[in-house]
């Protein structure tokens, strides 16, 4: 498994990539100045501040970092919300990085970036004839096909029919090629199928797949992880350590992050989230839920469970009710009683219905380990209200109209009284139980090799080796921009 290394594949679809790219006026960004924006041309930066964030325009693809400030159009600072201890109810700091402020309003658009990015410039995909497929539970297929409309390739979405009427909503408007799967958030192995009936179909079909994609937790590992540590250092107080990073699991991304903290931070205690309507990690077990954004029911081939620390799985319902608190007017109110600062109870939007998971899942860290105000949390807010309107209005049919009581009795019931129930810290054994699973799901049906399975286990290079690919990423891009020859 040593030498992961990526060549030129295919000199001939390359010389295509490179001519649709100078006749689209299209400059890929490296992974270094999408981890360091402020190192992106003066030129490339002064141009951004005239094009909308969303706007299909190629320069956006130098806006897929955690730092566009919407007011201006600018580089600015790290986006971030602190949640109040009134809201949190624990002395422990919880810090998330807010997925909104990305092209799509969410942070998958990343992701897709990582796994897209090294086939262009390896010529592993032809723009002149394949469709770049994207499957997903939600946001991913939008960041995919948002970047496949930036870089003039066909994009193609397959999501579950259960996921919210703005998802598709907004990719009918993109244009994309759409496939909606049976079932909800936890049916991923039908957006597999669904992959080899494409596959089947036509070899124009090139998939995408963010479960065992390299180039998702790559994408993590150089940027969010980076992110993270410069703002814990912008923010810190004397004392303080960064004490735990949670994430749900999903497609094991974000969670890559973790691994870029833990050689930063040796004793960080990184904790994967999960839906408890549907315990994969934490009991193997299965069901449906409504936390979306975080498919489930089998283990990431790109997630490194030896570097997870612990598993947490949160009730469907809290996020759900945390939601309404967070933008309904009268839980607004509520909050602004028991003592949350108007600017504050302004940025609770920006976290959606994951989001809130994350946060939830930080309380029961916090309160598992007993942590003080010396320890702070880092999580993802992925993306923002603004894709769950739907969602609360469905609430508000099903259950009335939101009051102050019910505003006090959740922020009571979920945020206060929040228990450490469900929360398992993972000894080896119980990693090496988790890891075990992938072999039913990437072996038996999607094809990879029980050899490196056992590598990703047993080889103490696998990981390092994959995340350190990134610096040859960014050769190959900047020889990429070379030959498509546009002025920086």
């Amino acid at each position: 498994m040593h030498n992961w290394s990526w060549q030129i594949e295919n000199e001939n679809f390359l010389k295509k990539t490179i001519q649709r790219c100078k006749e689209k006026k299209i400059r890929l960004p490296k992974f270094s100045e999408l981890q360091n924006p402020e190192s992106i041309t003066l030129k490339i930066q002064t141009a951004l501040e005239k094009i909308d964030m969303n706007e299909i325009n190629p320069l956006n693809l130098f806006r897929i970092n955690w730092r566009n400030d919407a007011a201006t159009g600018k580089i600015g600072k790290i986006n971030y919300v602190e949640i109040p201890k009134e809201i949190s109810g624990i002395k422990a700091r919880i810090i998330g990085l807010v997925g909104k402020y990305f092209p799509t309003g969410a942070h998958k658009v990343g992701a897709t970036y990582g796994c897209l990015a090294p086939y262009l410039v390896t010529g592993r995909f032809n723009p002149e004839y394949h469709k770049a497929v994207w499957p997903s539970t939600g946001n991913y297929c939008r960041g995919g096909v948002f970047n496949s409309r930036l870089l003039s390739v066909d994009g193609v979405a397959i999501l579950p029919e259960e996921m919210s009427r703005e998802r598709f909503d907004w990719l009918k408007n993109m244009g994309a090629e759409i496939y909606a799967t049976a079932g909800c958030e936890s049916n991923v192995k039908e957006i597999y199928d669904k992959c080899h009936e494409l596959e089947r179909e036509s070899d124009a079909y090139l998939i995408f797949n963010q479960f065992d994609q390299m180039g998702n937790p790559i994408w993590h590992y150089t940027v969010t992880g980076h992110e993270i540590e410069k703002l814990f250092d912008q923010i810190k107080k004397d004392n303080q350590r960064v004490s735990g990073f949670v994430s749900a699991t999903g497609s094991a991304g974000t969670i890559g992050a973790g691994d870029y903290l833990r050689k930063v931070y040796p004793h960080i205690r990184v904790v994967a989230s999960e839906a408890l309507q549907c315990p994969t990690l934490l009991m193997n077990g299965y069901g449906a839920h409504r936390i979306e954004g975080i498919g489930d029911k089998h283990i990431p081939w790109v997630h490194n469970v030896k570097n997870t620390d612990a598993i947490v799985a949160i009730d469907d319902e809290d996020p759900l009710k945390i939601l309404r608190l967070f933008n309904e007017p009268e839980g607004r109110k509520f909050l602004k009683q028991i003592g949350v600062d108007g600017e504050a109870i302004s940025k609770l939007p920006l976290l959606g219905i994951s989001g809130i998971s994350n946060m939830i899942s930080a309380i029961k860290l916090a309160k598992y380990y007993e942590m003080n105000e010396n320890d702070v949390i880092f999580t993802i807010f992925t993306d923002s209200v603004e894709l769950y309107g739907s969602r609360l209005n469905e609430m508000n049919k099903m259950w009335g109209s939101y009051s102050l009581h019910q505003a006090e009795l959740d922020w009571y019931a979920v945020l206060q009284r929040q228990s450490i129930d469900y929360f398992v810290e993972l000894n080896y054994q119980d990693k090496k139980r988790i890891h075990n699973l992938k072999y039913f799901t990437w072996v038996e049906q999607q094809g990879k090799t029980v050899e490196e399975l056992n590598a990703q286990w047993y080889d103490e290079n696998y990981w390092e080796e994959r995340f350190a690919t990134v610096k040859q990423w960014d050769e190959l891009i900047e020889n990429f921009n070379k030959q498509v020859g546009l002025e920086e």
